[in-house]
């Protein structure tokens, strides 16, 4: 059983990364329609991670015999000024989500709910690589927003696609 405030936490959790997954999806279509196809597909498949993500949380409070509540959800930003304006954008998500992830390990660990603080522990592990990933990109598109060639040959060239990971918690209904 998992500790009170985790939970009620955790359910928030879930509804911001179905919000991220959302968001991954209007930037994805944003590039689809500038017909930048390697960044549109490098966000789509973002958002599938996203929305794995919020499965697992799923998963976890189903396994802890918890109810799961899925929040509301408000609408995407869907315009954009700029190439570079998206990942700025999902930059600053995947830092939120990182304060998130460590709000919620912390919040585990001061109830003594060891079994939810490791549970976080690979959250906090894909939290790292996220920002790394955002941070590179957002380098890469704002040296080349004039040229959107180089930002697809660079996506092309630097994305190998999201890999299996054996340590993932299980995704609800997978």
């Amino acid at each position: 059983m998992a500790a009170p405030a985790f939970v009620e936490k955790l359910q928030e959790q879930i509804g911001h990364e179905f919000a991220a997954h959302q968001q991954y999806v209007a930037i994805a279509t944003y590039y689809d329609a500038l017909t930048m196809p390697q960044m549109a597909a490098l966000f789509y498949a973002q958002a599938l991670e996203e929305r794995d993500h919020a499965m697992m949380m799923v998963q976890y409070l189903l396994d802890a015999d918890e109810q799961v509540v899925i929040p509301a959800l408000d609408a995407p930003r869907m315009d954009f000024d700029d190439v570079v304006s998206p990942v700025e954008l999902a930059l600053a998500q995947e830092k939120r989500v990182t304060a998130q992830i460590n709000e919620l390990t912390r919040v585990a660990r001061e109830a003594s709910d060891f079994a939810s603080d490791q549970f976080m522990q690979w959250f906090i592990k894909e939290q790292v690589e996220e920002v790394a990933t955002m941070s590179d990109l957002l380098a890469v598109v704002t040296r080349s927003k004039d040229d959107l060639e180089r930002i697809e040959d660079w996506v092309a060239r630097e994305d190998s696609g999201p890999e299996s990971d054996p340590m993932a918690p299980p995704v609800a209904g997978a």
